[in-house]
């Protein structure tokens, strides 16, 4: 098994933590460390047959592109991603990129010592989290495109706090009308409240965090 492991991590009990799994299950390997992006692309410049583990966000990465772009430089590197917490934009970016593995800080130790198995034999590790997060992105994004575009502007303003009858009026239809496409929207999305539709809304991309707020 000749890659290393690179730890980027600023959080000390990270690598407390991450040193004892590796070590106990991977005593041969040789691991290093770096605490910036700097310092991980010097480490990678030497040798890239490398798996790095880190939380991007702590250490000097400014953007997901940034570290995307990092990755096709070094093409030889496996990546896990080891954070407190992923966003559903940012895991279903990354999940296009086989050399990047998903895992939570929270994560049980044996889907940490199993993405690191699988990440020295270069292959993707996503922990059950993360995997029910997709398949459950997957099931949200289907649902929605089963809208008609009618539906589709009918539960952005649902979601913005309009009432069956305000948008009867804006739409110049039937009270009726927007019950009946409301049941078939909620019917279509599987949800039964106007807050659950409100959050489809919103992860779907028909309105921006800023206008549910105003």
């Amino acid at each position: 098994m000749a890659k290393k492991i690179i730890i980027v991590d600023n959080q000390d009990i990270t690598h407390a933590g991450l040193l004892h799994y590796i070590m106990t299950a991977y005593a041969t390997t040789q691991v290093s460390e770096a605490d910036s992006k700097k310092a991980l692309t010097e480490q990678l410049l030497v040798s890239d047959d490398a798996v790095v583990v880190l939380d991007y966000t702590n250490t000097g990465f400014n953007s997901t592109d940034e570290l995307i772009n990092l990755s096709c430089k070094f093409e030889r590197t496996h990546w896990i991603l080891f954070s407190n917490e992923l966003s559903e934009p940012l895991v279903k970016k990354m999940s296009f990129y086989d050399s990047f593995s998903m895992v939570l800080k929270d994560s049980t130790s044996n889907e940490i010592l199993d993405a690191l198995r699988y990440a020295l034999n270069n292959e993707r590790y996503l922990c059950h989290h993360i995997a029910n997060l997709l398949i459950a992105s997957t099931h949200k994004e289907e649902a929605v495109q089963s809208l008609t575009q009618t539906e589709l502007d009918i539960l952005k303003q649902i979601a913005l706090g309009k009432t069956v009858k305000e948008i009867a009026q804006m739409r110049n239809s039937s009270y009726h009308t927007i019950v009946a496409h409301k049941k078939n929207i909620f019917r279509k999305l599987e949800v039964n409240t106007i807050y659950e539709a409100t959050k489809y809304a919103l992860k779907a991309g028909l309105m921006e965090m800023v206008e549910y707020y105003i």
